[in-house]
């Protein structure tokens, strides 16, 4: 079993669902744990600090340690009370679970501008300021974890979600610099895609999935990415008690370079393109530039 003792933990949304779940894990394990939900409903409207006091008594009753925050993560400077709050009442912060998140579907159609940023403030700016909150505390101590909640809408697309896919693709390409920058300070940055029986999804789900899809399988697979051996910049999904990795990869593609008409080559030959056999993962996003001109090399010399 892994151990968290002495560490400080921050969940963001850990007032329901996932994030419940994700705390209450942390906490089994020793992690002393910042339960942090607005309250609000699951489209963002209302408040209430009852959920997150409901959570830490749970853990204070299981002998764990926790305090609640009621702090939107929209609001940067509530975000830092916060991290002041876990810093004054245990001295560090070791661990960050951006968790929170709000829905408003539609289809792209008839989506309001106003939902569309509402959507992206929550999910990628709220982990963005919760994330900018810790990073100098984590940078000092040589220290940190920290897991993007992406979603398999993000990966792959889900009908009526263009805001929440967005976001949460986003998240991922905050992820992939954050684990380059942190390295050196010993910060592993990962991202979690779980599919899971919560209010965000009990409209979309069977009721014989609901019941396969528990949260708390979900959490078992985030142990691993906030562990001191944890990998860095890697997407896990998590469903049901199983798990896969996704990765984001590069075809070995063609060499067009002074093609008469490049674009017609392009279209003529975009099955060769598109095959996969071979595909990479570039390291970084450099790497497809050096790709790139090394099969340009090959091909003119």
């Amino acid at each position: 079993m892994k151990s968290f003792k002495g560490r400080v933990a921050i969940v963001t949304g850990a007032g329901n669902g996932l994030g419940r779940q994700h705390a209450l894990a942390l906490a089994a394990r020793g992690a002393r744990v910042v339960i942090n939900d607005l309250g609000g409903a699951r489209d963002g409207s209302g408040g209430s600090s009852a959920a997150a006091e409901a959570v830490v008594a749970e853990i204070r009753a299981a002998g764990g340690e926790a305090i609640a925050s009621g702090a939107s993560v929209t609001d940067m400077a509530a975000v830092e009370q916060m991290v002041a709050q876990a810093v004054a009442e245990w001295g560090r912060v070791d661990i960050l679970v951006n968790n929170a998140g709000v829905l408003r579907d539609k289809t792209f159609a008839k989506m309001t501008v106003e939902d569309f940023r509402f959507v992206v403030d929550v999910h990628l700016m709220g982990a963005m300021h919760c994330t900018k909150a810790v990073w100098e505390q984590m940078r000092t101590q040589n220290y940190g974890r920290i897991v993007m909640t992406t979603s398999s809408t993000g990966l792959y697309g889900n009908f009526g979600q263009s805001n929440y896919g967005a976001a949460k693709l986003a998240l991922v390409g905050l992820m992939q610099t954050l684990g380059l920058e942190g390295e050196k300070y010993n910060i592993r940055v990962n991202a979690l895609a779980p599919t899971a029986a919560t209010r965000m999804t009990e409209d979309i789900l069977t009721p014989d999935m609901f019941e396969k899809l528990r949260p708390e399988m979900v959490s078992q697979g985030l142990l691993h990415l906030l562990s001191e051996d944890a990998p860095n910049r890697a997407i896990l999904c998590a469903g049901g008690g199983a798990f896969e990795a996704a990765h984001i990869t590069l075809t070995r593609g063609i060499f067009v370079g002074d093609a008469a008409d490049p674009a017609a080559t392009v279209a003529a030959r975009y099955a060769e393109i598109d095959a996969r056999d071979g595909e990479i993962v570039p390291a970084n996003g450099m790497q497809q530039a050096v790709f790139e001109l090394e099969k340009a090399k090959r091909a003119l010399s």
